[in-house]
C-alpha cells in the first residue's frame, strides 16, 4: 500500500452525494471522478453510471474542466501550450476539447507571458556568452511548454532583457 486511507462508500445515494461534492468543489475530468469512484470502492457499473448523472447534472463537464484547467495553468504557473496538452492528454481528455481549451487561451496575453518568463529566467543566468545564454533562455522556455518559434522571435527581437 502507498499508506493512503481508502474509504468505502456503502450505497450509490452516498457516493453520488460525495460526488458530487468532489465535483463542486473544483473542476475535474472524467478520469479523475472515475479514479476517485473506483478508489472509493465502486465497482465499473456502478462509476459509468454515476458518471453519465453527474454529466447530465452538469457538475461534470469535459469541455468546462480543459479550459479551466488550460487558462489556471497559463495564468497560474506560466506553462506553455504544449505543456498543458500533455497535462490533459495524462487527464484522458479528448484532442478536440484540447484544441478548444488551447484556443481559449489569448494570443497577446500568450506572447507576454513567453516575454515575462525568459526575462524572469534572463535575469538568473550567469552564462556571458550570447549565443550559449540564448540556449540556455531556449530550453528553459521549451521546458515550460512553449514553442521553438515563438521563443525564437522573441530571442531575436530581444524583448526579454
Amino acid at each position: 500500500m502507498d499508506g493512503t486511507k481508502t474509504i468505502k462508500i456503502p450505497d450509490a445515494k452516498t457516493a453520488r452525494a460525495k460526488a458530487e461534492h468532489y465535483c463542486a468543489y473544483q473542476e475535474r475530468s472524467q478520469q479523475e471522478v472515475r479514479d476517485k469512484l473506483y478508489e472509493w470502492g465502486l465497482r465499473s457499473n456502478d462509476v459509468e453510471s454515476l458518471i453519465g448523472g453527474l454529466i447530465e447534472d452538469n457538475f461534470l463537464n469535459e469541455e468546462r474542466f480543459s479550459k479551466a484547467y488550460a487558462l489556471g495553468k497559463f495564468r497560474q504557473k506560466g506553462w506553455g501550450k504544449g505543456k498543458i496538452r500533455q497535462g490533459l492528454k495524462f487527464k484522458r481528455v479528448p484532442d478536440v476539447l484540447i484544441k478548444k481549451a488551447l484556443s481559449a487561451i489569448p494570443g497577446d496575453e500568450y506572447i507576454a507571458m513567453l516575454q515575462k518568463v525568459l526575462a524572469k529566467k534572463a535575469k538568473t543566468v550567469t552564462e556571458k556568452e550570447p549565443f550559449k545564454r540564448d540556449y540556455k533562455l531556449r530550453q528553459y522556455a521549451l521546458s515550460r511548454g512553449y514553442e521553438n518559434d515563438l521563443i525564437g522571435d522573441i530571442l531575436r527581437d530581444g524583448k526579454t532583457v
